[in-house]
């Protein structure tokens, strides 16, 4: 009994606002003043709402029904853990296409406390097409379909002329980014899961792991020029650990993906091992790398019907606030729009550096260093006990690329001269001095002091 009623007070407060606001305000929201990108440390956070755990189609379903595990009071405790650890915090909520349209009590009650988010704390709301993997059982056609469809449903429910700025995608075709923008308006994209390669149901290595726009060739590849240009900005979708995301799959017992997301952190390791990692892994980029790129950005995904106690969710932001206070916890679309102010090309040029947490796959005598621009991305390892640093993934950007025929397969990864997982022969790793000379004479370009205590 009690919680309907806290469920109707709720709805009470939405209905009462809806009435005393005009529409041209958000309701409960003072729109926020313009950021600027660099001086800042960004976090954005996604919430996955869907009905079975991949919908690889309008009427096709690969794993678990998930209705049960979605309820109001789910959403509610979720959206309350929060507010509770970052107060002001603005998230973006992403539906899916069965979750837009499930007729059950509870998904009709979930969408309107979803909207009630929205004009109370100025939260984005979006649609997920196929629940992540959308090009790996879809045409580009029926993608663009989704698209065009799930959005309208988005703002028919939202409401007031509302329209995201972002959609949620795990991986998306560069085709698909260009409608997005093109034909939709939506210049911002969650397409890419930097790293992953041999775990769930897509694979997509070869991308950078801060923001940019894909060339039409492959969405894992930054634009070269105006010809191959995508007005789309290309987010990566969790922020993971560099040293376990050189890592295949779950090889060794580790898993790939470990960084700031629940499963493989608190979900594996529990509150206090779990947090702990999630803290190494921003820390990565709100200390190191904001003094190296001159801003930050740290992104976590959680799909609601997760096991995962919330509380972990809470104290993580908690101690986020405590350590950076500065930091700015916004929606998705709100971020890449600030990127996308900033730079009108990929005229990046990204450094990370990461010691290990000693947990799972991040090894603590090992370091790794990463330089991403529109050319190339390049990772050295460095041994911490020997001294040895050797090239782990060296991947040119300015050669041809192809995505794959849409709905065909799994894999739509970027394999270059030497790839960090190590699955063929040739990636092997070696010293820098060992790459080729067309390979060697383009790092210099770019970063000539890694050459210059070599012989």
């Amino acid at each position: 009994m009690r919680i309907n009623r806290r469920y109707c007070l709720i709805l009470l407060g939405i209905f009462l606002l809806s009435i005393f606001t005009s529409a041209e305000v958000v309701k409960g929201f003072e729109k926020p003043k313009p950021l600027k990108l660099n001086g800042n440390r960004f976090l954005t956070f996604n919430a996955v709402i869907r009905v079975n755990q991949i919908e690889v189609a309008r009427d096709r379903n690969v794993g678990h029904d998930e209705r049960a595990l979605h309820t109001p009071l789910r959403v509610i405790k979720f959206r309350e853990a929060i507010e509770k650890g970052f107060p002001g915090a603005r998230i973006t909520w992403a539906f899916s296409w069965l979750a837009l349209h499930d007729t059950t009590s509870d998904y009709r009650k979930i969408r309107d406390i979803v909207v009630g988010y929205h004009q109370t704390y100025g939260d984005e709301i979006t649609f997920i097409p196929g629940a992540y993997f959308a090009n790996a059982y879809n045409s580009i056609e029926q993608v663009n379909k989704d698209l065009h469809d799930g959005l309208a449903v988005v703002s028919d429910m939202v409401g007031n002329g509302y329209r995201p700025l972002s959609i949620v995608a795990g991986f998306l075709s560069a085709k698909n980014q260009e409608f997005l923008s093109r034909q939709e308006g939506i210049h911002v994209c969650q397409g890419n899961i930097w790293s992953q390669y041999a775990i769930d149901n897509q694979d997509g290595d070869g991308s950078i792991s801060y923001p940019y726009y894909p060339s039409t060739e492959h969405f894992c590849k930054p634009a070269q020029g105006k010809k191959d240009f995508v007005d789309c900005v290309n987010l990566d979708g969790w922020t993971m650990d560099f040293l376990s995301a050189r890592r295949q799959g779950s090889s060794g017992g580790f898993n790939s993906r470990m960084g700031v997301g629940p499963i493989e952190t608190l979900g594996k390791y529990g509150l206090e091992k779990g947090c702990r990692e999630m803290m190494h892994t921003t820390a990565i980029h709100f200390d190191k790398g904001f003094d190296l790129n001159g801003f930050a950005w740290v992104t976590n995904c959680w799909e609601v019907s997760l096991p995962i106690d919330v509380a972990g969710l809470t104290q993580w932001l908690t101690e986020i606030r405590q350590r950076w206070p500065e930091v700015r916890l916004i929606t998705q679309g709100e971020f890449g729009m600030i990127w996308r102010e900033k730079y009108k090309s990929n005229s990046f040029n990204y450094r990370f550096v990461s010691g290990g947490s000693g947990i799972g796959g991040s090894d603590s005598d090992k370091e790794i260093k990463w330089f991403m621009n529109k050319g190339f991305r390049l990772s050295l390892l460095n041994d911490l006990k020997t001294g040895e640093e050797m090239v782990i993934d060296f991947t040119r950007y300015d050669k041809p690329e192809r995505e794959p025929e849409s709905g065909s397969t799994r894999n739509w990864s970027i394999m270059g001269e030497i790839n960090q997982k190590q699955t063929r022969p040739q990636d092997h790793p070696v010293s820098i001095d060992q790459l080729s000379r067309e390979s060697k004479s383009l790092i210099k370009k770019f970063y000539p002091i890694l050459f210059e205590n070599k012989r």
